[in-house]
Formats: structure tokens, C-alpha cells, sequence
């Protein structure tokens, strides 16, 4: 008797699982409508969202979906428009949940929305220059509290051997370090930030970040990434951290858990940028290296577009060549004289530079 009640119960969950109601993925059925739809789009335009129905089926309505959010229902094959003007740039995942004839259907497709904003190109005239510890392979740049804190990472010294990554506090006009602390050898120092008199401090590829006490340099948590990722440049809006990991997207995280809360990706009109380096949050926009660019970007954080290019490739001939001599990287702003300190890996000076609008 049980082997029959169970062989009933299976057969009614088959039947059930096929009755209607059920959700499948079918593009044979439906698909979006092409002719209607581009693969990218700026935020100024609409996309027109329909779909096809190649077997005829009768339809009774459609609900549809960007990124996940619910964006309208239409009767039968009604179209859709969307305007795309608070829309983060990136691709855009498109989802349409078809209810027809007992049944609903799932339809998924891609567009990207890229950037329309030209970049202005934006001079700089230099202020002053300053010492900087040529054995510094800058990861991390920022003011706080009048002092320059630094973070390192552990590339090559200029005696050809291994550096050690650090966190240290100098004095920015005599290139003295004030106070230093070392990571062991097997952890690569990232970028920095300083929110609520604590420093935060990235590691490359170990997959976790540290909170020192911005005092005393005294650590006080170790925090795990929120997904296997590397740890480049991190800053803040004074509320959250914003981290870049190599690719074109920078993470929004809260300071506390490290878990993400939202993201960016960085465009320069349809063109993703990738490898934005050391990070700095200066009047409301995040300025970031390049890496390898000996540029800087300067980063509308509501949607990612580019909108200013800053070209630092003369400070590179201004400075002590060695064979260890490498990129730009390092950008603190002092909100004091608005000015900008930027620096590169090890090298030997310390710019100041202001921005010329």
C-alpha cells in the first residue's frame, strides 16, 4: 500500500509540474522584436520593448522586466516604451514574462547602454613638487587631517629586490614618514581610503581588505571580499567605499561588511574603461588612474560616464628614471588649497598640480 501512495504522489507532482501555470524558457515561441530594439543605446533614448509570436499563440498579457525591476504589463503583444535617462551605464538584461493560453513563458535578451557624454580634456598647471620615497610603489593616495597617508605594494625596489607592501603617514613637503606599518611578504598592498578616522586598505589578490585605526595604525578588523575578486582602488563619498577590481566596473560596498550595495561600470562614450587604478572622490565625482595610461578619468559615480580627461604623461619626463621606474598612480586632493597630489610608482617626486577649468 505505501509503494502505491508514493508512486501516486510522484505521478501527481509530474502532472502538476506540467499543468498550467508552469514558467519555461522559450525564445522558439517568443523573442523580442528586433526590428524594434538595438544593441546599445545612450541615456537620452527610449528603447521600444514587443515581442514576436511566431507560432501565433493567443496571448493575454506580458510582463516586463530591465535588470530585474518590474517596468510595466501590457495586454496581449502591447509594446512598451522605456526611457533609459536613470538608468546605470552597462548592459541592460532585458526579461519578458509571457502568460498565454494557460501558460507563461520567460524571454531574456541584452542591450548595452553606453555613454554620450564627450569627455573634455582638462589642463593642469603644476604648484609645486615635492620628495617622494622612491622605494614607495604607490597603490594608495589621501589627505586626512593635513597628512598624506600612503599605501604601498610590494613591488620591485630600486636594488632590484622584492618591497614589502605598507600603510604609512608622511609629511608630504619633506617626504618624511612619520609612522609605518608592513604587510607580510605574501599579502600585496592595494589601495587606501580613510572614512570615520579609520583606514581602509585593499589587498591585491588575497581576497580580503583591512581597517586600521587612522591614529594609532592599530588594525582592527579583516574583512573578506564579497566574491572571489582582486582589490585594485578604493575611496569614499563619505558614506560608502567605492572599489575597483581590474575590469570596467567600480563596486559599491558598505564599510562595515564589505558587501556590495550597488555598482558602476565606467564608459567613455560607447567604449567600456577598463583597469581604473588608485581612486579619489574630489567634489562630488571620482577621479581615477588608468593603469598603464598615465591619465586620469574623472567619473560622473551616478552612472559611470567619463566626463573629463586629465593627461599626466609630461609629469613622467620630470622625474628620476630607474630601471624600477613604473606608472602613474596615487591621486590625493588637499579640499584646503583644491589642489591635487599625484605621484606614481617609485617615483622619486610628488606632484602638486591644480586644474585648470
Amino acid at each position: 500500500m505505501k509503494k502505491y501512495n508514493c508512486l501516486f504522489i510522484i505521478l501527481l507532482a509530474i502532472s502538476l509540474s506540467n499543468c498550467g501555470g508552469a514558467k519555461k524558457e522559450d525564445n522558439s515561441l517568443f523573442s523580442f522584436e528586433t526590428a524594434s530594439t538595438k544593441k546599445q543605446y545612450v541615456p537620452e533614448e527610449s528603447i521600444n520593448l514587443s515581442l514576436s509570436n511566431s507560432s501565433s499563440k493567443e496571448v493575454d498579457s506580458i510582463v516586463f522586466y530591465i535588470n530585474d525591476v518590474k517596468i510595466g504589463t501590457t495586454k496581449g503583444l502591447g509594446k512598451l516604451s522605456f526611457e533609459f535617462k536613470d538608468q546605470k551605464l552597462g548592459n541592460q538584461n532585458l526579461k519578458a514574462i509571457v502568460y498565454y493560453e494557460g501558460e507563461l513563458a520567460e524571454i531574456n535578451e541584452e542591450v548595452e547602454l553606453v555613454s554620450s557624454v564627450s569627455p573634455q580634456l582638462l589642463k593642469y598647471t603644476i604648484v609645486n613638487t615635492y620628495p617622494h620615497d622612491v622605494q614607495a610603489y604607490t597603490q594608495g593616495l589621501e589627505f586626512y587631517r593635513d597628512t598624506l597617508f600612503e599605501g604601498t605594494g610590494n613591488g620591485s625596489s630600486p636594488s632590484g629586490s622584492k618591497g614589502i607592501s605598507s600603510l604609512r603617514k608622511t609629511n608630504f613637503k619633506t617626504g618624511e614618514v612619520y609612522k609605518k606599518i608592513e604587510l607580510a611578504e605574501q599579502y600585496f598592498g592595494e589601495g587606501i581610503t580613510i572614512l570615520n578616522n579609520k583606514v581602509y586598505q585593499l589587498t591585491w589578490l588575497n581576497n580580503e581588505g583591512y581597517v586600521y585605526n587612522a591614529d594609532t595604525f592599530k588594525k582592527e578588523k579583516t574583512i573578506p571580499y564579497f566574491k572571489k575578486m582582486e582589490g585594485w582602488g578604493l575611496t569614499t563619498d563619505g558614506k560608502s567605499l567605492y572599489m575597483s577590481d581590474s575590469s570596467e566596473t567600480i563596486h559599491i560596498l558598505n564599510p562595515d561588511t564589505f558587501a556590495e550595495i550597488g555598482s558602476i561600470n565606467v564608459y567613455s562614450l560607447a567604449n567600456k574603461v577598463k583597469a581604473v587604478n588608485e581612486l579619489e572622490w574630489i567634489d562630488g565625482k571620482i577621479y581615477g588612474n588608468v593603469y598603464q595610461k598615465d591619465a586620469i578619468a574623472v567619473i560622473n559615480p551616478k552612472n559611470g560616464a567619463v566626463e573629463g580627461i586629465i593627461n599626466l604623461a609630461e609629469l613622467k619626463t620630470k622625474i628620476k628614471q630607474t630601471e624600477n621606474t613604473d606608472v602613474l598612480n596615487g591621486i590625493a586632493y588637499n579640499s584646503k588649497t583644491k589642489t591635487l597630489f599625484v605621484t606614481g610608482k617609485n617615483w622619486d617626486t610628488l606632484f602638486e598640480i591644480k586644474i585648470i577649468e
